[in-house]
């Protein structure tokens, strides 16, 4: 594997779930090694699909890869289990957070550390790092998860994730149901582990322009296909994008 190698690719692939809807028709994209690219689509579009198909998270709903490849780091994964991807440094975050309410905040983040084997002075080291990230959740390390707000139980799907020590995350809907301002500081913190830590990220989300502004690439999805890609900035320009979502939001 050369260092030009992408740390994900995903090579044409379709997802058929319960063998007969077909829900991806041949996807293919790339996320370069310290990269941000962002998945973008309507409802229905295929976005959490092809995060799930990457991290095989997909048969959990009885969905399958029936053609094309994944492959991570130079290794092709397509049929890998989820924890070992997970051990391999490719963690998911799902749409709508899914933090164990019954759990302190600080539990469920000593659980994202499950699938490594590290000492305890390395997963307190671990643990005050994401603390670092979300200083709100040290605050709330006590509190059960349960009744903490929609965007620290969006902070806590995320820091769970990062005590994986993750090469590549992939995030779907980071913006789901939270107000403006909690949105941008989650896409900050995205931005500085990015930018300080050298973290990947694939990132499924609907409000287009915040997730061009910290994005270098993106990708379209209509239908269970790639419409069109380029940079962000090429993304970003007036035109065929917006006039993409009014098609779409019409239709």
């Amino acid at each position: 594997m050369t260092t030009d190698e992408p740390i994900l690719r995903i090579e044409g692939i379709e997802v058929l779930y319960e063998s007969t809807i077909l829900a991806l028709r041949d996807v293919s994209l790339s996320v370069a090694r310290g990269q941000i690219v962002v998945l973008l689509g309507a409802n229905g579009a295929g976005k959490s699909t092809t995060l799930k198909a990457a991290s095989n998270l997909a048969r959990a709903e009885r969905g399958e890869v029936v053609r094309g490849r994944i492959v991570y780091q130079g290794r092709d994964v397509t049929r890998s289990a989820p924890h070992l991807l997970a051990q391999g440094g490719l963690v998911q975050v799902l749409e709508g957070r899914h933090c164990f309410g019954q759990l302190t905040v600080e539990e469920n983040l000593l659980a994202g550390a499950q699938p490594r084997q590290v000492s305890r002075r390395q997963l307190l080291a671990d643990l005050e790092s994401v603390y670092a990230h979300f200083p709100r959740l040290k605050l709330r390390r006590k509190s059960l998860a349960g009744y903490t707000s929609g965007g620290e139980q969006q902070m806590i799907a995320i820091g769970r994730a990062l005590m994986a020590r993750p090469q590549l995350v992939l995030l779907d809907e980071p913006s789901m149901g939270l107000a403006p301002q909690i949105v941008e500081e989650i896409f900050e913190i995205i931005h500085q582990l990015n930018q300080r830590e050298g973290t990947s990220f694939l990132i499924a989300e609907q409000n287009i322009s915040l997730a061009l502004r910290y994005a270098q690439y993106g990708y379209v999805l209509e239908s269970g296909r790639v419409v069109s890609e380029g940079s962000a900035e090429r993304l970003a320009a007036p035109g065929d994008l917006e006039d993409f979502y009014l098609a779409a939001r019409a239709g």
